[in-house]
């Protein structure tokens, strides 16, 4: 896919300098969820490098500019949570993910990884794995889909889920690019695949145990977001992009405990969809902004005030896959999140109506 934007970086003349000996120094890509659930990032220069995160300093940014603090009183701090290798800048070089905390010592009010963990620890001993599976959809320069007509719009749905060949599937280079960023970091990214709306992907993220879900998932979606920036296009995480009759796009989210991986452990699935069932309302509170025009009851979704659940059912808003019905154990999987999901408030919130919540958190609160 050539990139026609003026504003496009020159990879190539690019290089030549990424070759430059860095003296012994490291860059550390710091990492954090801005009051807007977008990404933001700073380089930090290290003067060696490093093998954990606990080795590295805290630093701080201006809140103000980025929602998460008023002018007056602006300073924000991120701390290390996990590091990553860089596959832009290679050799040593890291990519740092962190948590937000203001300056009295308190969780800043975006930062939902910190509770999220604190569920993850004080259920460890049900040894949950998560597996999400992110939608996004590629836009050109002008906010179009990549290779849709301008103005107007391809052959209905149909030939482009794990479609292959041209007219079927566009931008795989930016697919692929990213796939391969993603092993190299180190992420556990288990799959790609073209989905139903063209120019519209998916890669998925798992198993991961606990928090590292959220960690890896985030990291993969700055990886994504930086590749595309080389490519000249755009990366949209909206749940529906396009109006209309087009898929919208999920974070489908995949969710097993010790208890579910045992035999006869469909007891344990089947109680937790019971339990996910009468808190509803309050799971669609964090699953995403704008979820409802695309959890209408159409297009593989369920409708959005309507709880339910089946096996192999793709219009239910738990799905038992029929494997695991077979089995009697295995997993669930939650279709209701929406594309732009915080991972931390997903996996969160399914720990908290599972096993019940903690004194001081509530995972269901839209906004803290």
């Amino acid at each position: 896919m050539a990139a026609t934007s003026a504003t496009v970086s020159n990879t190539e003349n690019l290089m030549k300098y990424m070759k430059l000996d860095q003296k012994g120094s490291v860059l550390a890509e710091y990492i954090w969820i801005d009051g807007s659930n977008g990404i933001r990032t700073k380089t930090k220069t290290l003067k060696k490098a490093v093998k954990d995160y606990t080795e590295l300093p805290e630093w701080n940014f201006d809140g103000s500019s980025t929602g998460q603090a008023p002018s007056d009183n602006s300073d924000v701090y991120i701390r290390p949570v996990a590091i990553f290798p860089d596959p832009f800048r290679g050799g040593d070089n890291i990519l740092v993910m962190t948590e937000t905390w203001d300056p009295d010592g308190s969780p800043n009010k975006f930062n939902y990884r910190h509770e999220c963990e604190r569920l993850m620890e004080a259920n460890a001993k049900h040894e949950p794995w998560f597996g999400l599976e992110q939608e996004y959809t590629i836009l050109d320069a002008d906010g179009w889909p990549y290779g849709w007509p301008k103005g107007g719009y391809p052959a209905p749905q149909g030939p482009y889920y794990c479609g292959v060949g041209t007219g079927k599937v566009f931008c795989r280079d930016i697919v692929e690019a990213h796939y391969k960023a993603c092993l190299y970091a180190g992420l556990q990214i288990s799959g790609i695949n073209a989905e139903v709306m063209p120019s519209q992907w998916e890669f998925q993220i798992g198993p991961c145990e606990g928090i590292s879900l959220g960690d890896h998932l985030w990291v993969a979606r700055y990886l994504l977001y930086r590749v595309a920036e080389e490519f000249g296009a755009k990366i949209t995480i909206e749940p529906k992009p396009i109006k209309g009759d087009w898929n919208g796009t999920g974070l489908h989210t995949n969710v097993s405990t010790r208890e579910m991986r045992q035999e006869k452990g469909m007891k344990a699935i089947e109680d937790a969809c019971k339990k996910l069932g009468e808190r509803n309302e309050e799971h669609i509170l964090v699953y995403g902004e704008g979820n409802a025009e695309r959890m209408t009851g159409e297009h593989e979704t369920a409708s959005i005030d309507k709880f339910s659940y089946g096996v192999a059912d793709r219009g239910a808003s738990i799905r038992i896959p029929r494997q695991c019905a077979q089995e009697g154990k295995g997993y669930f999987e939650d279709r209701r999140p929406a594309s732009n999901a915080c991972p931390y408030r997903i996996t969160g919130i399914i720990m908290e109506t599972i096993f019940g919540g903690m004194e001081g958190l509530d995972l269901s609160k839209a906004e803290k």
